[in-house]
């Protein structure tokens, strides 16, 4: 039991919430829920308006709120109001349910004036809205038959008398309608339709015209091709997306409007946070019903359910537009998307520009001033200072860093407005934001110039551009060139000559400094490498001496010390690909490389060597060259990792396991020369279906590691073999949380994740050994639970650890050139960018921009464009050579 006090304090936490964010969509649930146990209905029906005003409630909500109001309606003025709470509710969704509580609540005031009219009339219109609804529809078709039902049980006269000629003539007006209706639902496709003919069969005194079977009959026929489709909705899943849009594609076929919208609504009532939906299904109405109504509607519900997606804004504001909405609406929903909370800064600049493209086609440039043109320029001002501003000082960058809309703004003034001197201020300007140095930009003003301005300021723009740009100083240095041969005077031509040579020589001179400087820098490594293998021989050579007893006839090659990362045997990962290491540990980078202690990891101490096993490397030094693996047999054998060095009888413990799966043929396991297990080793199976189920032992446990089961393919010969790998690309509706204590178990994670969403799968990190490391992915249904997620998440304390929440976008690896690796070297890509929802508000970067310019090697300029510095360009253009695991350990040795 909760009291008053402790409800009324627990309500007070979402209404915190809700003054930071108000569009915190759960914290107004949990708001509504508190204050519904607690029975302040003032603050309810407050607390319900303020949430319908901001997002299209759902069925179960407008349910519990209408039957909230009915309970407490008693007069007529109370009773109007009730109409209109229904009214808002039928135009967020379209719900049969909420249709036929309509039309039955309506029934209740069949008393006043015109009361039976008005409850045919709702009836009709839910008959339009969810009348062909399959599964749902008949159920407003019988409850509009059984009330004209009723009125004609009330027409009917009185027992043995004689009805009047107006009485005849009512009763068979009713009888009419109850026809009709029966007719007309006949023509549709809906469930059970043979049980509405029977019925009809049954009340009609006249038989069936036969207009009436044939379209009954093609509705059935209709129905049946229908009905693939409404059981796959049945057995599927939430979220329904795939079978919904199979549905969809098939209705498209049929061509009829009306179903294809109600398909689409049905989708969108289960999918309401699914931006794609909501793009699809305004794109039809936009190009297919073109209804005004039904456009406009879709369009602000879509921005309702999904506020941070600035696609669906820019599509409502050319709704607007294309349907004459008037300027001061546009204007108003314009604000509201700047107050939605985007998530990426590059969503204002594209709202912005939308808005702008919408202002600028309102403007007569014909005139030469305007309300409009005022207008669009004080936009364009405004748009400036609030990217500058508002948005900078939000993400620490502008979004619009090649200053697009500036640039929009001048090209207007100079094409449209003939004001070159604004066009040449405001190309200054974006000059003077770090644009000065790339070459397209100088060209983009000099193409301006040269259509709308004159040849002197096109000659002084590129003798800027000669002096300023570093990225393509070739480029701009022959088109000023070409300028002066085509308009110039020969004191144009010899000016430009001479300072095109300057500026190329100085550019020239500085690239043979940055070749000499990187020329040296890679002499200077290979000498340090030499000397190190050089004092590597030494210090080996050392160790044998020592190690050497008078009359000892062992021979030197013989000694089994080995350079570090090199073995005898050949790595089995050279032969195949079911190595462990590309096959399982795709979550983790090269922190895991495999315990031979490669890539700056110190070697494992290796255990002593049991005399079985010293005694089986001396037979095995003594016989011929034992084959690993037979390549013809991949089918039958599969490749085991990830053992422990340490284990004993290795034969005897792993013929124990995977016998469970099948006859074993033979168990290989590889032995270094000193006799110590090397941690794998090959199954073979007798038949094939044997070596398949053995796969399913993979991350099995075996004396406190995770052992690893891989298929045998040499990768030389089955290129296309795929591997299994997690998925490196940005997936918004997945989380990478970090900072977990060790502890947190699977359980514990999942109860803290599904209170913001229904969580598909969660998957703890962990080391070769089994470690947690602290890390974990967690998937839900959809992008809109991850991104509410990542906000309420993002910063919590866990166990005393806080924890950090981002949308899941992992760099791709950059695989070494190991040989035995098997794969081919990859230059490191950068990440994608987050989307419309990959990024919380939380999740904002807090890295300096200058700090996070990419190597001068090869960058990436802000303007989109790729660009080689000056300091490294020059006509060598081979990539620098790329060390080993090997190499590596090697370098690490010296140190």
């Amino acid at each position: 039991f909760i009291s008053h006090d402790q409800t009324e304090a627990m309500s007070t936490l979402p209404l915190r919430s809700l003054s930071i964010n108000a569009f915190d969509y759960n914290c107004h649930l949990d708001l509504i829920k508190l204050l519904r146990q607690e029975g302040e209905l003032v603050k309810l029906r407050r607390a319900r308006q303020k949430m319908s005003e901001l997002f299209p409630l759902t069925e179960e909500i407008w349910l519990d709120w209408l039957k909230d109001e009915i309970r407490m309606a008693s007069e007529s003025t109370d009773r109007e109001k009730v109409y209109e709470l229904f009214e808002r509710a039928v135009k967020d969704y379209i719900c049969p349910e909420i249709w036929l509580e309509y039309a039955q609540y309506s029934i209740g005031g069949i008393g006043q004036e015109g009361g039976i009219e008005k409850v045919r009339s709702i009836f009709e219109r839910a008959l339009t809205a969810v009348g062909l609804h399959v599964t749902k529809g008949t159920a407003i078709w019988e409850a509009y038959r059984e009330f004209e039902n009723a009125i004609l049980e009330t027409a009917q006269p009185a027992a043995g008398s004689i009805p009047s000629p107006e009485q005849q003539q009512t009763l068979s007006a009713q009888l009419e309608k109850i026809h009709m209706l029966f007719r007309r639902q006949l023509g549709i496709p809906l469930l059970d339709m043979e049980t509405a003919y029977a019925e009809y069969e049954e009340w009609s005194e006249d038989p069936i015209p036969e207009a009436v079977i044939k379209n009954y009959k093609k509705a059935l026929q209709q129905m049946e091709k229908s009905k693939p489709y409404e059981e796959a909705l049945l057995v599927a899943e939430t979220p329904k997306l795939a079978e919904y849009q199979a549905y969809i594609d098939f209705e498209m076929k049929a061509g009829d409007p009306a179903r294809i919208q109600l398909i689409y609504e049905r989708a969108l009532a289960e999918n309401c946070l699914v931006p794609d939906l909501w793009a699809r299904y305004n794109q039809y109405l936009d190009r297919q019903l073109k209804v005004k109504e039904l456009v406009l509607s879709a369009h602000d519900r879509a921005v309702r359910n999904c506020p941070w997606t600035v696609g669906l804004w820019n599509r409502y504001l050319l709704a607007m537009e294309r349907h004459r909405v008037d300027h001061q609406i546009v204007s108003e929903n314009f604000e509201k998307a700047l107050n939605a909370g985007f998530i990426q800064a590059t969503d204002y600049v594209e709202i912005w520009q939308a808005y702008l493209d919408y202002l600028r086609r309102r403007v007569d440039f014909t005139q030469d001033s305007s309300k409009e043109l005022e207008e669009l320029r004080s936009a364009f001002a405004r748009a400036v200072e609030y990217l500058k501003q508002e948005v900078e000082e939000r993400f620490s960058e502008s979004g619009d860093p090649s200053c697009t809309i500036m640039q929009n703004w001048a090209r207007t003034e100079a094409r449209l407005c003939n004001n070159m001197q604004k066009a040449r201020e405001l190309w200054d300007s974006i000059m003077t934001k770090g644009n000065a140095k790339y070459a397209n930009m100088w060209l983009e003003y000099y193409n301006l110039e040269r259509a709308h301005g004159d040849t002197q300021h096109c000659r002084k723009a590129l003798h800027r551009a000669v002096q300023c740009t570093s990225d393509y100083p070739e480029h701009v240095c022959e088109v000023l060139l070409s300028l002066e041969r085509i308009e110039g005077t020969l004191e144009d031509w010899d000016a430009a000559v001479q300072k095109t040579e300057n500026r190329l020589a100085r550019v020239n001179e500085q690239r043979a400094k940055a070749a000499e400087k990187e020329a040296a820098l890679v002499k200077q490594e290979e000498e340090k490498a030499e000397q190190r293998k050089q004092a590597r021989a030494e210090k080996k050579a050392s160790k044998k001496a020592k190690k050497m007893k008078p009359g000892d006839k062992r021979k030197v090659e013989d000694d089994d010390d080995e350079e570090w990362g090199q073995e005898e045997e050949e790595q089995p990962s050279k032969r195949h690909k079911g190595d462990g290491d590309s096959t399982h540990a795709e979550e983790e980078v090269e922190d895991m490389e495999i315990e031979t202690g490669l890539f700056g990891r110190s070697t494992p101490a290796r255990p002593a060597a049991s005399s079985k096993q010293k005694e089986k490397a001396a037979a095995s030094r003594k016989e011929a060259p034992r084959i690993l693996h037979d390549s013809a047999k991949d089918n039958l054998t599969v490749f085991v990792s990830n053992l422990s060095y340490s284990m004993a009888d290795p034969e005897v413990k792993l013929k124990e396991l995977f016998e469970s799966c099948g006859e074993v043929v033979e168990i290989r396991p590889i032995f270094s020369n000193r006799g110590t297990f090397r941690g794998y080793c090959y199954v073979e199976f007798m038949d094939e279906k044997s070596a398949l189920q053995a796969l399913g032992l993979d991350r099995r446990i075996v004396e406190g590691r995770p052992m690893f089961v891989s298929p045998c393919v040499d990768k030389n010969k089955n290129p296309d073999f795929k591997v299994f790998r997690y998925s490196t690309a940005l997936e918004k509706h997945k989380l990478f949380i970090s900072g977990l204590p060790f502890s947190c178990t699977k359980e514990e994670l999942e109860e803290m994740c599904k209170a913001h969403g229904n969580v598909k799968d969660i998957r703890l990190v962990t080391n070769r050994a089994g470690k947690p490391k602290g890390l974990a992915y967690v998937e839900y249904e959809n992008e809109a639970q991850a991104s509410q997620a990542v906000l309420k998440m993002d910063g919590l304390t866990m166990k005393e650890n806080v924890i950090k929440v981002a949308i899941s976008n992992p760099p791709l690896r950059k695989f070494s050139d190991r040989p035995e690796a098997g794969r081919a070297s990859q230059p490191m890509i950068p990440r994608q960018s987050y989307g419309a929802r990959g990024k919380g508000r939380t999740q904002l970067s807090m890295v300096p921009r200058a700090l996070q310019r990419q190597s001068n090697l090869v960058t990436k300029a802000e303007n989109g464009m790729v660009q080689n510095s000056p300091a490294t360009s020059s006509a060598s253009t081979e990539e620098p050579k790329k060390m080993s695991n090997a190499d590596f350990a090697r370098m690490l040795l010296e140190k």
